[in-house]
């Protein structure tokens, strides 16, 4: 599972500050996230990082090494 935080902050011009301020979410946590060092994301960051961003789910966590027909399935 890959974070692709750092490339929804890039594209909206955010800092680590700026998202800990604007969700409400320890600077640690949005930290890792960034870094894509998190080993757990809990459903409430999740839904603060989507609103944030106005994105879905699949657009803030990527699962890494599958294939387009393992996505089909």
């Amino acid at each position: 599972m890959k974070c692709q935080l750092s490339t929804l902050m890039g594209k909206s011009r955010y800092s680590i500050q700026d998202v800990h301020l604007k969700t409400g979410l320890a600077r640690s946590t949005v930290t890792q996230l960034y870094h894509d060092k998190a080993t757990r994301i809990d459903f409430e960051t999740v839904e603060k990082l989507c609103t944030l961003f106005g994105c879905e789910i699949g657009d803030l966590l990527v699962l890494e090494g599958t294939t387009d027909k393992e996505k089909e399935k």
